[in-house]
C-alpha cells in the first residue's frame, strides 16, 4: 500500500492519477471534502473516465498535525509520498508555516519510522537550497546559509528537510526532491495555475529576474522512479529549464490568448509595490500578494542544475515551451 499526503494539491493529485491509472494500491489523506474537487478536476484534464480512476483511491480523512488520524492512515502502508505543505511567503504566516511544514513533517517521518515504512519520498523546494556563490549554478551541494536573508517559506522547508535527514539516521530510507516552479493543469485558484488565470486577465509588467521551471509530469515521473530505485538518502534538484521572467510571462500570456507584458518593472516600482501591499494588509487584513522576498526572487538571476537526476535516472525533461502551451489550452477549455 502507498500513502500520499497532500493528495489534493497539484503534485499530489497528479501523483495519484499516475498511481491509480497504473492500478497501484494507493491511499490518500484529505482534510476537507471541497478540496477533493481539485483531484477530480486534475483527473478530468487527462481522462473522460476520471471518476473510475478516482474511485480506485482509498481516501482517509486525516491531518499531518493530528497524530492519531495520521497513525490510522499509515496502517498497512509500505511506501509514503509526503507532498503536503503550506506555501506562503508572508512573514506573518511564519508560525503556521513552521507548524505545518516542520512539525507536520516530523510527525510523518516519526510514524514512518515506527511503522517500518520501506521508503519515503519528500517533496521539498528549490526555496530550501542555498544561494548561488560567484554565479555558480545551484545544485544539491549548494550550502544553505542560515545567515542569509531567506524567505519564511524557504526556512521552514529547510527545517522540514532536517526532520527527514534526522529520520534517515534512525533507519528510514528516504529521498528528497527540490522542484522549481511546478507547472501543471487542473488547479487554477492558487499556485502556478493561478498564473495562467492572471495572464488571461492581462499582465502589464515583467521583472528582470529568472525562474527555474519544471512540469508536474516530470516531478511525478521522477518521484516514482526514485521510489522504485535503489537510491536512498539523497536529494535531487528538479528544474527542466531556467527562464527569464520576461520569457515566462510572455509565453504564459500567449498560451491563454492574451497580450504579453511589454514593460519592465523597475526596482523602485517593485519596492513601492511591496510596501503598499504591506500597508494594505495592515489596513484591511487581506493576505499579502507582494512581499519583500517575492520581489527579491522576481529580481534575482538564478541558475539551477539538474544534471544529477538526469544522470541517475537517465531522465529527459519535457520542454517547457510546449508544456506551457498545452496547459494554457487546458485552462482555456476549463475556464
Amino acid at each position: 500500500m502507498i500513502l500520499v499526503t497532500g493528495g489534493t494539491g497539484l503534485v499530489g493529485a497528479h501523483l495519484l492519477y499516475k498511481l491509480a491509472s497504473n492500478d497501484e494500491k494507493v491511499r490518500a489523506i484529505y482534510r476537507n471534502e471541497p478540496k477533493l474537487d481539485n483531484v477530480k478536476n486534475v483527473f478530468s484534464c487527462y481522462s473522460r473516465d476520471y471518476e473510475s480512476i478516482y474511485d480506485k483511491i482509498d481516501w482517509v480523512k486525516a491531518d499531518i498535525l493530528d497524530v492519531p488520524s495520521l497513525t490510522e492512515a499509515l496502517t498497512s502502508v509500505d511506501y509514503v509520498y509526503h507532498c503536503a505543505a503550506f506555501v506562503s511567503f508572508e512573514p506573518n504566516k511564519y508560525h503556521l508555516l513552521r507548524k505545518t511544514n516542520i512539525e507536520g513533517t516530523a510527525n510523518v517521518v516519526n510514524l514512518c519510522c515506527s511503522h517500518n515504512i520501506k521508503k519515503l519520498c519528500y517533496v521539498s523546494s528549490t526555496a530550501a537550497l542555498g544561494h548561488s556563490i560567484n554565479n555558480k549554478p545551484i545544485d544539491e551541494d549548494t550550502v544553505w546559509n542560515p545567515e542569509e536573508d531567506n524567505s519564511v517559506y524557504g526556512i521552514t522547508k529547510y527545517g522540514a528537510e532536517m526532520e527527514v535527514w534526522r529520520a534517515t539516521q534512525e533507519g528510514l530510507n528516504a529521498v528528497i526532491v527540490n522542484p522549481g516552479v511546478i507547472l501543471g493543469a487542473g488547479i487554477w485558484r492558487y499556485g502556478s495555475g493561478s498564473l495562467f488565470k492572471k495572464a488571461a486577465k492581462g499582465l502589464k509588467y515583467f521583472s528582470c529576474g529568472t525562474v527555474g521551471l519544471v512540469t508536474v509530469n516530470d516531478v511525478v515521473e521522477i518521484m516514482t522512479k526514485l521510489m522504485k530505485s535503489n537510491i536512498v538518502n539523497q536529494r535531487f534538484v528538479l528544474v527542466a529549464e531556467n527562464w527569464t521572467y520576461k520569457q515566462f510571462l510572455q509565453t504564459l500570456s500567449k498560451s491563454v490568448g492574451a497580450k504579453p507584458p511589454k514593460k519592465l518593472a523597475s526596482a523602485l516600482l517593485l519596492k513601492t509595490g511591496w510596501k503598499l501591499d504591506w500597508l494594505k494588509t495592515k489596513l484591511t487584513g487581506k493576505r499579502r500578494v507582494l512581499t519583500k522576498h517575492i520581489v527579491k526572487s522576481l529580481s534575482t538571476e538564478k541558475n539551477y542544475d539538474s544534471n544529477k537526476v538526469k544522470e541517475a535516472l537517465k531522465h529527459s525533461f519535457e520542454p517547457i515551451d510546449s508544456s506551457i502551451t498545452q496547459i494554457g489550452a487546458i485552462f482555456q477549455k476549463q475556464a
